[in-house]
């Protein structure tokens, strides 16, 4: 599949294996849910979960052994985050180049990165609302994207 705002290809990734056997991972389900629970109250968001449960517990993937994501767990405790960990991130990166656009009046690559950031906001709080994550009036303002990058 080609990259949306490049003309790159990209590359296939890697795949995980057909048949998982999970007979080597030594926690219960409900222990890793436990730590879910744990490390999301420290507010770790749910990527950063699931690369703490693989890198320091060695749980290789939660829904494996839980049956749910990390998410779905987080969402049964009433913890998970208010909006999708991808449109904060978008929302942070619009902010940081805002700023720095504001400074530097005339950086037209910045101008650029600013407005390929927007779209990519737009197109996913427009499916985001589609698929009923966020409200259907939900409005996108710069001060709320302030707010929820802070």
């Amino acid at each position: 599949m080609a990259r949306m705002h490049s003309r790159a290809k990209g590359k296939s990734g890697s795949k995980k294996p057909s048949k998982p056997s999970l007979s080597w991972v030594r926690y219960k389900p409900k222990e890793v849910e436990l730590l879910v629970v744990k490390l999301a109250k420290q507010r770790i968001p749910p990527s950063q979960i699931g690369l703490i449960l693989r890198d320091t517990y060695g749980i290789p993937s939660v829904k494996l052994i839980c049956k749910k994501s990390i998410l779905q767990i987080l969402k049964e405790k009433n913890l998970a985050p208010e909006l999708p960990e991808d449109l904060v991130a978008l929302m942070r990166k619009y902010v940081s180049v805002k700023k720095h656009f504001d400074e530097n009046k005339h950086d037209f690559t910045a101008k650029r990165g600013l407005q390929l950031t927007e779209s990519k906001i737009r197109r996913l709080v427009k499916y985001y609302k589609r698929t009923g994550v966020l409200p259907g009036d939900w409005k996108l303002s710069v001060d709320t994207m302030r707010i929820y990058t802070e």
